[in-house]
């Protein structure tokens, strides 16, 4: 049987948040339960929630 890689296991924490410095907006996806898991972008960029559907 395949496995599915974009499933998660019921201890990963995906958290997103706006990072907000004094010369732009970053918003950020991170799974909190792992070192060095995150990325990020211009705010900007992000594609607003509606458009995730």
């Amino acid at each position: 049987m395949a496995t599915n890689p974009h499933a998660m296991a019921s201890d990963e924490t995906i958290v997103g948040s706006i990072d907000s410095t004094a010369t732009s907006d970053e918003y950020v996806i991170a799974d909190i339960s792992a070192d060095g898991a995150w990325l990020s972008m211009r705010a900007d960029d992000a594609l607003a929630l509606p458009a995730w559907r």
